[in-house]
């Protein structure tokens, strides 16, 4: 045998380690973020949590245990510039500050954010503070969620929801739906942005569609966190 000798790369020459827990039920979030992130001088470390297929106060508080677990699995040699979790309703539901504790007590993160904490990040950038917010969930969802925001500062008095408890359905509407609904939504002389909820809600093809039509500000849970994290990483 020959031992062959070898160097190391150095930890600044590698591209900036973001991590992200994404739901078991969750089809979109990934797929849409290695699309978001592609050219960026970052690599994106993927971890799963489980979640039922169903979307209710009960589904997403029972994440809770579950979340430091999932960060656990994130690679144990790299520091993460920031890691998200991908979860709008039930950061919501669960605290965007707990959240940000279990993720940091099983990993390496400098900094956690999640989508409701991205998309309060960015409305306020933006200066904006009365939201349409388009909704795929069940009212007992919705009202959490509209609560968090109105906590934040930021109305969503325009508001209308696809009604859908099942993951999977949230997964299949299609792009007509979501572009007619915020559409209907941020026409509203009341709306200064459209939010369209859900990390599972198809949105990043058609958000510049919308943004074109209402020439508004058109952000969703997805292009909001990743918004976030490449903000709070400096990329």
């Amino acid at each position: 045998m020959t031992q062959i000798p070898y160097s190391l790369i150095p930890d600044n020459k590698l591209p900036t380690p973001l991590g992200l827990i994404v739901l078991r039920a969750d089809e979109t979030l990934e797929p849409e973020f290695h699309r978001d992130f592609a050219g960026d001088a970052a690599a994106l470390y993927v971890s799963r949590i489980p979640s039922a297929p169903d979307v209710t106060p009960e589904t997403l508080g029972a994440m809770e245990a579950s979340i430091a677990a999932s960060a656990d699995l994130l690679p144990k040699s790299l520091t993460f510039a920031v890691v998200g979790y991908g979860c709008t309703s039930a950061s919501a539901i669960i605290g965007s500050e707990a959240v940000a504790d279990h993720v940091k007590s099983a990993c390496n993160a400098l900094d956690v954010t999640d989508p409701l904490q991205a998309a309060i990040a960015y409305a306020r950038h933006h200066g904006l503070s009365k939201l349409a917010l388009l909704s795929p969930y069940v009212d007992t969802v919705n009202i959490p969620l509209r609560k968090a925001f109105a906590e934040a500062g930021l109305s969503t008095d325009v508001f209308g929801t696809f009604g859908e408890a099942e993951e999977a359905k949230v997964a299949r509407i299609d792009e007509a739906s979501i572009f007619d609904a915020a559409v209907t939504l941020g026409s509203d002389e009341n709306a200064e942005g459209v939010f369209l909820s859900c990390t599972n809600l198809k949105t990043f093809n058609v958000l510049p569609k919308i943004r074109a039509q209402l020439g508004k500000p058109v952000f969703s849970s997805n292009s909001a966190l990743s918004w976030h994290m490449k903000r709070l990483a400096s990329i």
